[in-house]
């Protein structure tokens, strides 16, 4: 495969931000422009990478803090969910609520994803967008079918779901996320979440207490 997987955990919050590139074509693309643009540029400039598309799961500020830098930076378009463009908007106000301090403004979003599943390619990159709110409005994961696995943003994590107690939350909008959009992958899909280490859909679907209780639930 001719594709490679760069992470790098920045920010206050430990997120991370993952450098998807093409060592065919050398054209890269960011999930989730966390924090340290110029760590981001410099990381895929090492690769001899050229960053063409920027990309976001949802509009916290801890995975578009450096969108507006990075997109400067680069010059690469940036996409978002339409119903996450409300919230990104906000970035400099979750800065006074989390830091008592305003963020910068966050990019302008060059494309809105909809709720309808599309593939974002860029050379050899396929990504299948995933409609997964309950975390955060307009939250969507991204499938890169040809490597079997998902980026989760914070919708799943090893062991545990994203909170549901910030705003626009949904504890059992989340759970359908999860249960009608990332547990029908199937077992062997890697899960490259937003936080914390990596794990598989089949780890979470045996031992994730929360997916375990919410099954229980449905019976």
């Amino acid at each position: 495969m001719t594709i490679e997987i760069k992470q790098l955990t920045l920010g206050i919050a430990a997120t991370h931000s993952y450098i998807v590139g093409d060592t065919n074509t050398r054209e890269a693309l960011v999930i989730d422009p966390v924090d340290n643009a110029p760590l981001l540029l410099q990381t895929a400039q090492a690769a001899g990478w050229t960053i063409r598309l920027i990309l976001a799961t949802h509009a916290h500020f801890d995975h578009v803090l450096a969108s507006r830098e990075l997109k400067e930076l680069t010059s690469a378009p940036f996409y978002i969910h339409a119903e996450a463009a409300p919230m990104l908007a906000t970035l400099p106000q979750q800065g006074v609520l989390f830091t008592g301090r305003p963020f910068p403004e966050a990019a302008a979003p060059d494309r809105l994803l909809t709720t309808e599943p599309e593939t974002i390619t860029l050379g050899a990159i396929a990504l299948e967008t995933l409609y997964t709110p309950g975390h955060a409005p307009g939250h969507v994961a991204f499938y890169f079918r040809d490597g079997n696995l998902v980026f989760s943003g914070d919708c799943l994590f090893a062991g545990s779901i994203g909170r549901t107690d910030l705003p626009g939350g949904d504890y059992d909008l989340l759970m359908r996320s999860i249960f009608e959009k990332l547990l029908p992958l199937g077992d062997n899909v890697q899960v490259l979440p937003g936080h914390m280490e990596l794990t598989t859909i089949g780890q979470e679907r045996a031992t994730n207490p929360f997916i375990l209780d919410y099954a229980n639930e449905r019976r």
